[in-house]
Formats: C-alpha cells, structure tokens, sequence
C-alpha cells in the first residue's frame, strides 16, 4: 500500500515573461535615447544693468549669550552684550544693510528659550525669515 503523494512541485520558473519584460525595456531605452537630443537649446535670461548687487552680501545675525544678552553682527562687540530692548533698532538696521530679508538667530546652549523666542518673534513681527544656526 502506497501512502506517497503523486503531486509534485516544479521549481523550474518561467522564462517566457522574463524575456518579455527584457524585451519591453529594451524597447523603452532605445525609445527614450532616441527622444533625448543631446543639442537641446536652453534659453538663458540676458544680464540686466538693472539688476542691482546687494549692498552687503553678509547675513545679518544676532547672537544669545549665556547669560540671555544680545549681541547684533556684523559690528557688533562680543565683549559687551545687550538687553533685548538695545539691539531691536540694531537688528533692524542690519537686516537693512544685508540687502535681504533674513535673520540668523544664534544661541548659546545653555541660553534660555524665551531669549532666543524674543528674537524669532521680532523676526515675524518684521517679515523676516529666521535662520537657526546651533552646534551640535
């Protein structure tokens, strides 16, 4: 009495859809090197004397000591840091002369969040676009 199966599994696997979709991609590059022209013309805008440079390509930054003091730069005097009131006409200033609307905020890391929050807030009150530089 024979208790085996007579079914059994093939391993084999198909080759005929393999050789399809190699066929089909073969198709597809010749297609799309064809379409790609190598002599594209890319129209470039002509320089304009209108156009002028930036009066002083240096972001503006405003730094958060340790002890939550303020300092503006560029010129300002790391040796002497300020109240968050002194440096407000300071910081405006120097977005100004940046000749961009951006504000780099850095901060020390043991300086409190509300210090550097007084900062992001007179950049949105402005119209600024704050930039937080940190180390890691």
């Amino acid at each position: 009495m024979a208790l085996g199966t007579n079914n059994k599994v093939k391993v084999e696997g198909g080759m005929a859809s393999m050789t399809d979709l190699v066929f089909l991609l073969l198709i597809f590059f010749i297609i799309m090197s064809l379409m790609s022209n190598q002599n594209t013309r890319v129209d470039v805008p002509k320089t304009s004397e209108d156009l002028k440079p930036l009066k002083n390509p240096t972001t503006a930054t405003v730094i958060v000591t340790e002890d939550n003091q303020y300092v503006v730069m560029p010129g300002g005097d790391m040796e002497n840091p300020r109240a968050f009131e002194d440096i407000r006409g300071e910081a405006e200033a120097a977005v100004a002369n940046s000749g961009e609307l951006k504000l780099k905020i850095e901060g020390h890391r043991k300086a409190d969040y509300e210090a550097v929050f007084h900062v992001l807030a007179l950049a949105q009150v402005n119209g600024w676009d704050p930039v937080l530089a940190y180390d890691k």
